[in-house]
């Protein structure tokens, strides 16, 4: 696996694969051909499906325009064989004729891939020996260590203060989106409703008030992520909700330090890194279950730990975080990341701390793993049809659009 540094990325929403990555590609193309008379730029399957919902051709635009102008060709029907989110970069000259052309993917989490394998420029070190959950648990077994423990054997000196960065951006996100009332960009004129939902929760007794809580922060941080604020793919833009507004919550309800809130956050980091590296986080590749899933699971071991979890403890609550989200589409009305992928954070928040829960009254021992969960969860999103993986033709997307039609 690599490391914890490729899984939170600091950077702007609203979408870590149809925005961050796209970005990334786009400076990257622009660097290597400053001399270009004309950008063209092809987006296929899922990123030409939502990206103008997703701003995908906006961030590229203000990437290459400086240097040519752009022109952008939609194929939403056309799915390239490595992953969903393919894009065509071509560079041509005076004469119309190519300077440069470069296929890339924008395959989860603001990751960028070549599709190549071994030699894709994009291919960084392997640092994690172990890339299954049921080795981890067991070496942490075998040595009464903990999980934040065994990331601290594989990363570098720096990655405390990394994760410290990491946590000081996800607080900011939510103390921002509890202070930031209006509407958020786009069609749909939907409200913001972490500032209200705050003020309300201390109106209800202790234990209504926590849930409430919950949801403030998650809905802050998934409100800033819909207007562009910045965030932390956790591990992308669309569920970067879940995790800051657990560990805010713990933080400030039970006064953990900043040191434990970054060990739960190595922990959470570690679970989500196990599934991008034998699954996907990519909603366009798997559906929703491998972004708020993935989300909650890592939302899940984290607040497990901070309450004394047993590393088998952990597992379960993880695994029980994933396991309910499979199957779930990803299918946000009109390509924005707004509904329903903001309420999904809030909700999924919530079971997180109910996952910590559940297994707190159990020894850890279950009958299915988390890495069997997956395992489900990649075949279940390869089963999905694409129109229910971020194209917004079907679910919830097909059913909103006919509705304000038949309006």
């Amino acid at each position: 696996m690599k490391s914890l540094k490729e899984l939170f990325k600091i950077g702007k929403g609203p979408s870590s694969s149809h925005t961050m990555g796209p970005q990334k590609a786009a400076q990257l193309f622009s660097d290597k051909n400053p001399q270009t008379a004309l950008f063209e730029v092809t987006l296929y399957g899922s990123l030409a499906a939502t990206g103008k919902g997703h701003m995908t051709d906006a961030i590229i635009e203000e990437i290459l325009t400086p240097t040519a102008p752009v022109k952008i060709i939609w194929e939403p029907a056309t799915f390239l064989p490595f992953h969903p989110n393919g894009m065509k970069f071509v560079a041509r000259d005076n004469s119309n004729e190519i300077m440069d052309e470069w296929v890339v993917y924008s395959v989860g989490g603001g990751a960028l891939s070549e599709g190549k394998g071994q030699g894709d420029m994009f291919d960084t070190q392997e640092i994690y020996e172990m890339n299954s959950l049921t080795e981890i648990m067991h070496w942490c077994e075998k040595t009464g260590r903990s999980y934040w423990e065994y990331v601290e054997k594989c990363e570098d000196d720096d990655i405390w203060d990394f994760l410290m960065e990491v946590w000081q951006v996800m607080k900011a996100a939510v103390e921002r989106g509890l202070n930031t009332e209006g509407v958020l960009p786009g069609p749909l004129g939907l409200a913001r409703k972490a500032s209200t939902y705050y003020v309300k929760a201390s109106g209800y007794k202790q234990s209504l008030q926590s849930r409430g809580l919950v949801y403030a922060y998650a809905l802050a941080v998934s409100e800033e992520n819909a207007s562009g604020g910045t965030i932390v793919t956790a591990p992308t833009c669309g569920a970067c909700g879940v995790v800051p507004s657990v560990l805010y919550h713990l933080s400030t309800s039970h006064n953990f330090s900043d040191t434990k809130i970054l060990h739960a956050l190595a922990t959470a980091g570690l679970f989500g890194n196990i599934v991008k590296h034998n699954a996907s986080i990519s909603g366009a590749d798997v559906g929703c279950q491998g972004e708020v899933g993935v989300a909650c699971a890592m939302a899940s071991a984290a607040s497990c730990q901070l309450f004394g979890g047993s590393p088998a403890q952990i597992e379960y609550a993880s695994e029980m975080g994933l396991e309910h989200h499979l199957g779930m589409t990803c299918d946000p009305v009109c390509g924005l990341v707004q509904i329903p992928c903001i309420e999904r954070n809030a909700f999924a928040a919530t079971r997180a701390l109910d996952s910590n829960l559940y297994a707190a009254f159990s020894d850890g021992r279950h009958r299915v793993s988390f890495d069997r969960v997956v395992q489900v969860m990649k075949q279940t999103g390869h089963d999905i049809p694409s129109l229910y993986k971020e194209t917004s033709e079907g679910g919830l997307a097909k059913g909103y659009m006919e509705d304000n039609i038949t309006l």
